[in-house]
């Protein structure tokens, strides 16, 4: 395997060296080819990601949507965003003009996760092509048949010296880390990102991180209660809670507690039923693993709706649970499971103090208030990768907006134009006049020194 990487990883680099993938027909070319793709694949992928998640026809649609939107945004704008952008010229560069040239990185390694395996490669690798890069990725070990569908869709796309994707288990990831790349973009848990960014260190190579960490949702008390449980309730149990920015945990304000706790109560059975290991729009846990770790956080005994776990069949059902403190097992890291604990706050002073409790930087903020202060006062001061207010996870479905952590739930973003800029050099071009040489610059510097004293002031 160690042969065949080196391999693939030198003709990746040779190919890039060509020049071929620096026209804008050809990436548009490229792009058009993964929607076609993607078309063709669209019903397999749907299968295959309730084979691995138990993922809903409707989740799995909506991941696929996203995608779409990410390829045709890209086919759309290309044009737009390779143009070179005018800039000004400062005075000490004068006469001149300056512009940004966007150029490829290079070879561009994508590693993908197992809880949104479809839009976490398509959605970076979309920003790759139009960038004009080559790219390998790394498919995940956990959700073999989509991997599997990707791999084949992917590699009967593409040829392999341009775009090419792998399957297999930690080896085969090790591997690609001794490799010299010009760009990591890696989505998954802060430990193994950890781990990405050790290993690009070693060749300098710049990373992007997409990580996760404890989100916090604040219910004030002067919201939209009712909307408010249910956009809750829908982010955190999509996906069986194992999206990364899902509401990791919820601050209601003391004085609507007993009135949220009836009211999520009442719409997760709503929206699951009172058995809804049956539910057909529920889906599972993605191993034996990661279901004993999420059903070991689970304290059965301030279960507020929920609770039931079913080993054979890696189900947990969507679980509230209620008086959580910061010295309980489920607030010491990331839940990524159907597992939602509620905590109180008093004022705002008490919810920010208590956030800086959490053991990182959260990925995603979510605020429910009518209030613009008590919200601009959170969104300010409280250091994270995006904020939603009233609602959850629609920052990450706004394509002109970049999406990224902050500090230990990641770094660098992405998303349309910006995933884009990620995947390329903004190479800054000054190109000086002919028609004019001052004599100011040269050597010798008698009598020249007070003109740049005049600029200093």
């Amino acid at each position: 395997m160690s042969q065949e990487i080196d391999k693939l990883v030198l003709q990746q680099k040779a190919y890039f060296n060509t020049d071929a993938t620096y026209p804008y027909d050809f990436r548009l070319a490229q792009l058009y080819q993964l929607k076609d793709a993607m078309l063709k694949y669209t019903p397999s992928l749907v299968e295959a990601l309730n084979k691995d998640l138990g993922r809903p026809e409707f989740e799995a649609y909506f991941e696929l949507a996203m995608c779409f939107h990410e390829v045709n945004g890209a086919i759309k704008n290309l044009k737009k965003w390779m143009k070179p952008k005018k800039i000004k010229t400062d005075v000490l560069a004068q006469p001149g003009k300056s512009r940004i040239e966007y150029c490829p990185v290079g070879q561009v390694l994508i590693m993908v996760p197992y809880n949104y395996p479809a839009a976490l490669t398509i959605q970076p690798l979309v920003g790759a092509i139009a960038a004009g890069n080559t790219a390998i990725i790394k498919a995940s070990s956990v959700t073999p048949a989509t991997s599997s569908l990707l791999d084949k869709m992917l590699n009967d796309a593409f040829d392999a010296q341009y775009i090419c994707s792998l399957q297999g288990s930690t080896e085969v990831t090790n591997v690609l880390l001794e490799q010299k790349f010009d760009h990591i973009f890696f989505t998954g848990s802060p430990n193994v990102g950890r781990i990405v960014m050790a290993a690009a260190a070693k060749h300098l190579t710049p990373v992007t991180l997409e990580l996760g960490g404890k989100s916090p949702t604040i219910v004030n008390r002067d919201c939209n209660l009712e909307q408010a449980v249910k956009r809750i309730v829908s982010g955190r149990f999509l996906n069986a809670g194992q999206t990364c920015i899902a509401p990791d945990h919820v601050y209601v304000h003391q004085d609507i507690k007993e009135q949220f706790l009836a009211k999520i109560k009442a719409v997760v059975t709503e929206f699951y039923s009172e058995n809804p290991i049956q539910s057909k729009d529920f889906g599972r846990i993605i191993n034996d693993r990661h279901f004993n770790r999420v059903s070991a956080l689970i304290p059965q005994d301030r279960v507020v709706v929920g609770g039931q776990i079913d080993a054979s069949q890696k189900f947990i059902a969507p679980t509230v649970v209620k008086d959580v403190t910061f010295d309980d097992d489920i607030m010491q890291e990331e839940i990524f499971g159907p597992v939602l604990p509620v905590m109180t706050f008093t004022d705002i002073d008490d919810v920010r103090q208590q956030i800086a409790k959490l053991p990182e930087h959260p990925l995603a903020m979510y605020i429910f208030t009518k209030d613009k202060a008590f919200e601009q006062e959170l969104v300010r001061k409280v250091r994270c990768g995006g904020v939603n207010v009233n609602s959850t996870l629609m920052h990450v479905a706004n394509s002109h907006m970049a999406f990224g952590g902050f500090g230990e739930s990641g770094m660098g973003a992405y998303h349309g134009q910006h995933s884009f800029e990620l995947f390329s050099h903004a190479k800054g071009v000054v190109k000086s006049a002919t028609w004019l040489d001052i004599p100011l610059r040269y050597a010798p510097y008698t009598g020249k020194v007070k003109w740049l004293k005049k600029l200093i002031k």
